[in-house]
């Protein structure tokens, strides 16, 4: 290569270099200059940020200064206020103490002044007994007498206008309550009737029922404990048991084996079981509706089982369970009025005729059994006895159970209740009476009270005080061995001497 190309070469690599670091210095300084402007506009934000910030600081300072010289300026309110009430409650101190000693001076002057006029009064009664020469107990007697002579007929006369009142009274008010109970209380006239028979369409069916030999019907008697009778009627099988709930049992057992068609031993020992299952479902549903319905709680399961029972009984047509609570309903609304226990005589109107659901398995009257029952399951003797005495023969000792007693008359006697033709009835009164007549030296006897008391008078000449109680006794005996009726009948034999005679 020639010299002067590579001087020409080295001077232009030279000049490139110086070329290149020229321009690097050049962008350093540029650099440089931007970095110097960033840092002082930095600076500046930075100074703007810490002027804010004292203005803000100064600004916070003087809100919290005004604020504390306002809590002071309360401060010092509520201290004046404190203390003027202070001043206040030191003063009112004062003035009593100085009432209270007022009030001590008084009551000094008054015991003094009592004493003074205790003193007053001996003189003044002693002169008293000296001009009358009578004591005090002596004088208070004779005026006593005076007053008694004088105003004695005045009084018989008050006495007995005032109890004229108060019968006319009650019995108003009575019959007040009374209405307004039966007014909101809108019972069904006609009742649900326990069903003792089964139509079927074809008698056909009654030759199935019996089985070859009798063997289904005698195995649906021994398991539902019912007599099955086929040649009573045609188109009917009866269902006898004294038991409701085994008659109900064997009526759903027998409908559902007669839908199914299959009449078998086998079959029907299933059917009766889950009629059996169905019937206890019912029966516990029955109860507790109709505890909900009257607002009764908290009654035992035995009680609940029985009080369902009643749902298959009735008495003269009457279903027994709406019966009770009817009952319930009505007795809640006169013990309000009349001021009696509401929860002990709804109670005992529900459970009064528990003993309805086992007067057939226990010996005696179904209300002395609803009053051992609720005994023996712990309710209590309020609900025991109102319950038990809704009959005469117990007395009713409670405005509880008279309670009870009235609305058992209410609820059986009013029309419709009970499916009773007048001519039944009739031929019942006349069957208590003319068993009462029937006995040596009976005068008269009438049915009253709708049967439910039968009064015997007899002639005294022939029949003394021990004959008529014996005489009760009998007639009572009697009726119970050959009539059929509902509930309690009351005896009440009447005795009586009677002289009579003329001034002329």
């Amino acid at each position: 290569m020639e010299p002067i190309t590579i001087l020409l070469a080295v001077a232009g690599a030279s000049f490139g270099y110086a070329g290149s670091q020229y321009l690097t210095k050049q962008k350093a300084a540029g650099a440089d200059k931007k970095a110097l402007e960033k840092l002082e506009q930095a600076k500046k934000e930075a100074d703007g940020i810490k002027l804010d910030a004292e203005k803000e600081a100064i600004k916070t300072k003087e809100t919290a200064q005004k604020e504390i010289q306002e809590s002071q300026r309360e401060l010092k309110d509520l201290q004046k206020r404190l203390q003027d009430r202070e001043l206040n409650l030191d003063k009112k101190l004062e003035d009593l103490d100085k009432r209270n000693q007022d009030l001590r001076k008084s009551e000094e002057d008054l015991v003094l002044l009592k004493e003074e006029i205790k003193q007053i009064r001996a003189r003044q009664q002693d002169r008293l007994e000296n001009i009358a020469k009578l004591k005090k107990e002596e004088a208070k007697e004779q005026l006593f007498k005076m007053v008694e002579k004088d105003t004695s007929e005045d009084l018989v006369n008050l006495i007995s206008k005032l109890q004229q009142e108060a019968v006319l009274t009650a019995e108003g008010r009575a019959q007040e309550s009374i209405l307004a109970a039966m007014e909101r209380i809108a019972g069904d006239v006609t009742a649900e009737r326990t069903v003792t028979t089964i139509k079927i369409d074809d008698d056909q069916i009654k030759g199935r029922i019996i089985g070859k030999e009798g063997r289904n019907i005698q195995a649906l008697q021994k398991a539902t404990g019912v007599d099955i009778l086929m040649d009573e009627s045609p188109g009917y099988i009866v269902l006898s048991s004294f038991d409701p709930i085994r008659r109900q049992v064997a009526r759903v057992a027998l409908e559902n084996l007669i839908k199914d068609g299959r009449i078998q031993p086998a079959k029907i020992e299933e059917a009766v079981a889950k009629a059996e299952k169905n019937i206890n479902k019912d029966i516990l549903q029955a109860a507790e509706d109709a505890c909900r319905e009257v607002g009764v709680t908290g009654l035992p399961p035995e009680i609940m089982q029985h009080l369902g029972e009643l749902k298959f009984r009735t008495s003269y047509g009457q279903n027994v369970l709406k019966h009770s609570t009817e009952m319930a309903h009505i007795a809640a609304i006169i013990a309000e009025e009349v001021g009696a226990d509401v929860r002990i005589t709804k109670t005992g109107a529900l459970l009064h005729d528990l003993g309805k659901a086992l007067s057939h398995k226990i010996e005696g009257k179904h209300h002395h059994i609803s009053g051992e029952l609720l005994r023996k399951f712990g309710l209590g003797e309020e609900i025991a006895h109102a319950a038990e005495a809704h009959h005469e023969d117990i007395d009713a000792t409670t405005p509880e159970a008279m309670v009870v007693r009235v609305v058992d008359s209410l609820s059986a006697a009013r029309p419709g209740a009970r499916n009773i033709s007048a001519e039944n009835f009739s031929q019942r009164m006349k069957e208590l009476e003319n068993t009462a007549n029937s006995f040596k030296g009976v005068e008269k006897a009438y049915a009253i009270t709708a049967g439910r008391e039968v009064r015997v008078i007899v002639e005294s000449k022939i029949v003394d005080d021990l004959t008529a109680i014996k005489l009760a006794r009998d007639i009572a005996n009697k009726i119970e061995s050959t009539m059929s009726y509902p509930g309690t009948i009351k005896v009440n034999v009447i005795r009586e001497t009677r002289a009579v005679e003329y001034a002329k």
